[in-house]
C-alpha cells in the first residue's frame, strides 16, 4: 500500500476499536479453542485482540492472530508465525484496489499476505457478526492445521 495518502486511507478500518466485540471474541476463542490464549493489548482502551497459539500452521512451532474490529463492523484478523508467514482476513474499504474482490470481504494469501491488486482474493467469510466471524475464522485455521495445508484458509463455503 506504497503510493499517495488518499490509496493508503482507502485501506484503513473505519470507527473506533469495539472493545466490546474485542471481549466476546476472546471469550468465544478461550471457549472454542484450545491451542489459543487470547488476551487484549490494553484491558480499558484495547487496539488488537491477540491470540497467541500453541502451534502454528505446516511447519510452524509458534503462531499469532492479531484481531481488529471497530465500531463500523470493520476487522482484520492477521496471522503470522516463527516460519515469517503471513495472511490476513478483513473488511474493510480497499477502495476497489483488489480487482477480484467485490465487496469489503477479502484474503490476502501466503505467505506474505501479500496487498497486490491481484493477489488479493474475496473472502470466504461473508458473515458480519463478530459471533460467526471469529468461529469461521477459527474453524478455518482449525481445517488448515488437521490438513498441514494453507489451502483451506480461503476454501470454506458458508463458515462456520
Amino acid at each position: 500500500m506504497t503510493g499517495s495518502p488518499d490509496r493508503s486511507e482507502a485501506h484503513t478500518l473505519r470507527g473506533a476499536t469495539d472493545r466490546a466485540a474485542l471481549l466476546r471474541l476472546r471469550d468465544i476463542v478461550e471457549t472454542m479453542e484450545p491451542l489459543a490464549t487470547a488476551e487484549l493489548d490494553d484491558y480499558l482502551n484495547p487496539s488488537v485482540l491477540e491470540l497467541t497459539l500453541e502451534d502454528g500452521l505446516c511447519e510452524a512451532k509458534t503462531a499469532r492472530i492479531d484481531v481488529q474490529w471497530t465500531t463500523q463492523g470493520e476487522y482484520k484478523f492477521h496471522y503470522t508465525d516463527d516460519q515469517g508467514v503471513d495472511f490476513r482476513w478483513g473488511k474493510h474499504p480497499h477502495g476497489g484496489d483488489y480487482i477480484h474482490v467485490p465487496r469489503l470481504e477479502h484474503y490476502h494469501p501466503p505467505p506474505d499476505a501479500s496487498s497486490e491488486p491481484d493477489e488479493v482474493e474475496a473472502s470466504c467469510i461473508t458473515q458480519a457478526p463478530p459471533d460467526l466471524v471469529i468461529r469461521a475464522v477459527l474453524k478455518l485455521w482449525r481445517v488448515a492445521y488437521h490438513t498441514n495445508s494453507y489451502e483451506p484458509l480461503n476454501a470454506g463455503q458458508n463458515p462456520p
